[in-house]
């Protein structure tokens, strides 16, 4: 028969604190009952802890699962726009240089024909 309890995912900042308690001296029976976790559980983040650090209790499992994924992927997606609206800038930037550059040809041969740049003004 299958469980129907879903598994918790826990913080890393979670599980670190807890760590943090159990190597403060806290009796882990309490701990193990107040936060909710199995005692076995709470030894393995300590050893994690204790090998790799704070990175030892990175959640492991399927990518997009956890907060911390979660929060890269939005910030991803806030790069990614960026670099779009920074992309479409740079070609309106070129185009306008193109146009001023157009512009300012077009001046310079009028000029240079004797012809005056503008039209006189109509006489009423």
């Amino acid at each position: 028969m299958k469980s129907t309890k879903k598994r918790e995912i826990r913080t890393a900042d979670f599980k670190e604190r807890a760590v943090r308690r159990m190597l403060a001296g806290e009796p882990v029976s309490r701990l193990s009952r107040e936060l909710k976790v199995k005692r076995s559980l709470l030894y393995r983040w300590r050893d994690a802890y204790r090998q790799e650090g704070a990175a030892g209790l990175r959640p492991i499992g399927r990518p997009g699962w956890h907060d911390e994924n979660k929060a890269a992927k939005k910030v991803d997606a806030g790069i990614r726009d960026l670099q779009n609206k920074l992309g479409q800038q740079t070609m309106v930037i070129d185009f306008l240089r193109r146009a001023f550059r157009r512009v300012e040809e077009l001046r310079r041969q009028s000029n240079s024909n004797g012809v005056t740049a503008s039209t006189e003004k109509s006489r009423q």
